[in-house]
C-alpha cells in the first residue's frame, strides 16, 4: 500500500522556462538509465524477493523513494514548459536566433502532453520495461543497480554543467547526492553478501563443472600487450579460488563448423559442390 504527499521531496522549481532543456531532462526521467527505469527496478526486486527481510525492506525503501524523484523530474519539466511556447511566438518571429532555439524543443511536449513531461527519453523513445533487472539473485541485481546509479549520477552531472538555472541546479545537486548515497549503499549491500558467498554469480553452481582449465585465463584477442599489465592478468583471482593466468596467444578449441544440408521443406540454398577445374 501506498501513500502520497503532497510535497516533494526536495524543492523543484525553475527560475525560467526552457523548453530546450526540458527535452533534455526527460532523459533522467524517461531514458535507459532515468528514474522510471530504477524505480520499477528496486520495486520488482523487492516484491519478488525472497531473501532476508531486511533486503526487500531496503529495496522497497528506495524504490518509494525513486518514485518521488520521477514526481520531481516530472514537475520540473512541466514547470520548464511553462509560458514558453506562447510567451516566446512573437520573439520568435522577430528574432531568428530565438526561433532556432526554440525549434530545439520536443513538439510532443505541445501536441500530445499539454505542456507535461512525458514517459520517454530525451529524443521521445518510449520508456521501455525492458531496462529493468530483477533476477531473483539479489548479488547479480545489486550490481545491477550500482551500474544503474552510475550511469544515472553521471548523467544528471552532465546536466548539471548544460544550465546555469539557480532552481534547476539545486534540484539536481540533490539528486546528484542522493545517487552519492545509493551508489554506496549498493556497494555495502554486494560487500556484505560477498562475504556469505563466492563473488561469482551464481555462487551456488559447482565449479567443477566449468571448463576450469579456462576459468582464470585472460585471453589476449586484440593487437598489442598493453592488457598484460592489467590487475586482472595475474595474480589471485577476485573470488579467491584461483589465479589469473595471461593467454598471449589464444588458440582454438573447436572444431571448424560445417552444417549438414537443410531439409527440402525449408527451401534453403542448396549447398554447393567443389568445381573440379581440368589443367
Amino acid at each position: 500500500m501506498f501513500f502520497h504527499v503532497k510535497e516533494l521531496q526536495h524543492t523543484a522549481k525553475p527560475d525560467r522556462p526552457d523548453p530546450v532543456y526540458a527535452k533534455k531532462l526527460q532523459e533522467i526521467l524517461g531514458g535507459q538509465f532515468g528514474e522510471m527505469t530504477v524505480m520499477l527496478q528496486y520495486l520488482f526486486q523487492g516484491w519478488n524477493c525472497r531473501a532476508e527481510a531486511k533486503y526487500r525492506d531496503m529495496l522497497l525503501d528506495i524504490g518509494t523513494e525513486e518514485i518521488g524523484h520521477v514526481e520531481m523530474i516530472a514537475t520540473m519539466i512541466a514547470q520548464l514548459l511553462e509560458g514558453a511556447p506562447v510567451d516566446q511566438v512573437e520573439q520568435a518571429a522577430a528574432n531568428p536566433v530565438i526561433g532556432a532555439v526554440l525549434g530545439g524543443m520536443n513538439p510532443q511536449h505541445v501536441i500530445v502532453s499539454g505542456l507535461g513531461a512525458t514517459p520517454t527519453d530525451s529524443v521521445g523513445y518510449p520508456w521501455n520495461a525492458r531496462y529493468t533487472i530483477a533476477s531473483g539473485n539479489l548479488l547479480a541485481d545489486f550490481r545491477a543497480n550500482l551500474n544503474a546509479e552510475s550511469q544515472g549520477r553521471l548523467q544528471v552531472v552532465r546536466l548539471y554543467e548544460e544550465t546555469t538555472d539557480r532552481g534547476v541546479r539545486d534540484m539536481l545537486s540533490f539528486l546528484i547526492a542522493r545517487d552519492t548515497m545509493h551508489q554506496n549503499q549498493w556497494m555495502a549491500a554486494i560487500e556484505e553478501i560477498e562475504q556469505q558467498q563466492k563473488a561469482t554469480v551464481p555462487s551456488s553452481f559447482p565449479q567443477n563443472l566449468e571448463v576450469e582449465e579456462v576459468s582464470y585465463q585472460f585471453m589476449n584477442f586484440s593487437e598489442g600487450d598493453e592488457s598484460s599489465t592489467g590487475r586482472w592478468a595475474s595474480g589471485p583471482s577476485m573470488d579467491g579460488q584461483g589465479t589469473f593466468q595471461y593467454v598471449a596467444h589464444p588458440v582454438a578449441r573447436g572444431q571448424a563448423p560445417k552444417l549438414n544440408p537443410a531439409p527440402p521443406f525449408v527451401h534453403s540454398t542448396p549447398g554447393m559442390q567443389p568445381v573440379l577445374v581440368n589443367h
